[in-house]
């Protein structure tokens, strides 16, 4: 299986801009620019899409792993934050955050927990990146 993606970006750094565009069409020439990694620029940017990839994934993930053990949740909620650090004076990701909040009527706290411990360790982009990535819970059963 393989999913694509195409970036064009236009002009110099600072005063040119981008867009993007999936496979699939969701994003299709979605703009992104210099202010919108590096300064507060209202367009999209890479380390977004990583975040928005994250969370996706991962939150897939903990319903694979609560599905094997016969447990549906009601709704899994999950934020991803991606943060960038100049390291080596070159922009860096030097972590991810991961906060999910799981409504699990019936279920054991523990047994989601470690479910969502599963699912950090083992999602496909967990395994891509190679920074920290840090999960905090909210279990309401």
């Amino acid at each position: 299986m393989q999913r694509t993606a195409k970036a064009v970006w236009d002009g110099d750094l600072k005063t040119g801009s981008g867009h993007l565009t999936t496979g699939s069409n969701v994003l299709s020439s979605t703009k992104y620019t210099f202010a919108s990694r590096f300064e507060d620029g209202r367009e999209t940017n890479p380390e977004e899409l990583v975040a928005a990839a994250h969370a996706g994934c991962f939150t897939m993930a903990v319903t694979a792993e609560l599905s094997r053990q016969g447990i549906t949740p009601k709704q899994l909620t999950t934020s991803a934050t991606v943060t960038l650090e100049r390291v080596d004076n070159k922009p860096t990701i030097v972590g991810i955050a991961l906060s999910l909040r799981a409504e699990v009527p019936g279920a054991d706290k523990a047994v989601v927990a470690a479910a969502a411990d599963g699912a950090k360790a083992g999602c496909v982009i967990s395994r891509l990146v190679t920074v920290p990535v840090t999960l905090t819970t909210e279990i309401v059963v």
